[in-house]
């Protein structure tokens, strides 16, 4: 609150604007390819290619527009937190990398599935590993950032540290949280997408119940490993405002017994839905307690901004997309509301 209380020029309220509408953009992104990427992990459990042809069917007409978040991510990043984008693609050089190499896995899988026939496997096998790549690299990424890193003291400050910095057990174990989390957001995505009477219903919803206690797990233990891990986080969190946070805390409980509610009624949109809330709440809680830092202990959100003239034209030239991003992925969402059943493969429509 103090930090905020602090600004007093126009174009630090532009920049903690931004901050926040980049926040936005990832738990967007994080929320509708989430998902995608989690049913993508759950087609490696299972051998039927059909199977995996339905899997696919039913994202066709939205994946390709869940991941443009990303790319509004970077353009954004780019425009208005420059140093931060060059110092921190520096220092996540790796793990983006397989990132991108898992988005373009997935992206050829779901092209050539329908197209082949005796190298179908490759690409059944290629969409599940590529999903896996993304969200375990992802997750590394994230822990990484929040670990922060060393900048060198030149005039323009720049990453100094080794290719290899963002590797720490904790910044691993992040990732296997994400992995697993990603997991049973495709469970319930499967759900919520496929006829109750189909078999891929079923073993979903075996896989659902099954992720939800692991990802329970793997979420608190993160918590914990944060908490005695890093100083700016206990601070915030046991600091004036630490009722702020346990009031977000049962939220985030009452948002999980909801889930597991409707899931155990077979309310499987609702389900989605509080899942969707869950994840959103989380990552506001992250952003809070990570402000005023853009990366924790290495740079400001202030320090990382774009000159005022530059983040003032940068917003008046991009806002105007946003609402007409977020009017498209509500339109597809309704227009492909429709549940599948296995014949929904992409081979079944020749």
């Amino acid at each position: 609150m103090q930090h905020i209380m602090n600004i007093t020029h126009s174009y630090q309220w532009i920049t903690l604007v931004w901050w926040i509408l980049i926040g936005l953009f990832v738990v967007i992104y994080i929320i509708l390819d989430g998902s995608d990427l989690g049913a993508g992990i759950y087609s490696l459990f299972h051998s039927d290619s059909e199977e995996k042809g339905s899997i696919m069917a039913s994202m066709a007409g939205t994946w390709d527009a869940n991941e443009t978040w990303l790319v509004v991510v970077g353009g954004a990043l780019f425009g208005t937190f420059p140093m931060a984008y060059g110092s921190l693609f520096h220092y996540l050089m790796i793990p983006l990398m397989f990132v991108l190499w898992g988005i373009i896995m997935r992206a050829v899988s779901l092209e050539f599935h329908h197209y082949s026939k005796r190298s179908r496997v490759y690409w059944d096998w290629g969409f599940g590993i590529g999903s896996l790549m993304v969200a375990f690299f992802a997750g590394v990424s994230l822990g990484a950032f929040l670990q922060g890193f060393p900048m060198s003291q030149a005039e323009v400050p720049t990453f100094s540290g080794s290719y290899l910095a963002f590797l720490t057990p904790f910044s691993f174990w992040t990732g296997v949280t994400a992995t697993i989390a990603a997991s049973l957001a495709g469970g319930v995505y499967l759900r919520a997408r496929f006829d109750r009477e189909s078999d891929i219903y079923h073993k979903a919803l075996k896989w659902t119940n099954f992720m939800f206690y692991l990802a329970l797990l793997a979420i608190l233990s993160t918590v914990i490993w944060t908490f005695i891990q890093f100083p700016w986080a206990r601070s915030k969190w046991i600091g004036p405002y630490w009722w702020a946070f346990v009031l977000a805390g049962a939220v985030v409980l009452y948002a999980t017994w909801a889930m597991r509610h409707a899931s155990h009624q077979r309310r499987d949109v609702s389900a989605m839905l509080w899942l969707a809330v869950i994840v959103f709440i989380n990552f506001a809680i992250m952003m809070v307690t990570i402000f005023p830092w853009f990366v924790p202990d290495t740079m400001t959100i202030f320090d990382a901004a774009n000159p005022s003239n530059s983040s003032g034209a940068f917003t008046y030239t991009m806002l105007g997309f946003v609402p007409v991003m977020l009017f498209y992925n509500f339109y597809q969402a309704w227009v492909f509301r429709a549940r599948l059943s296995k014949l929904a493969g992409y081979d079944s429509h020749a």
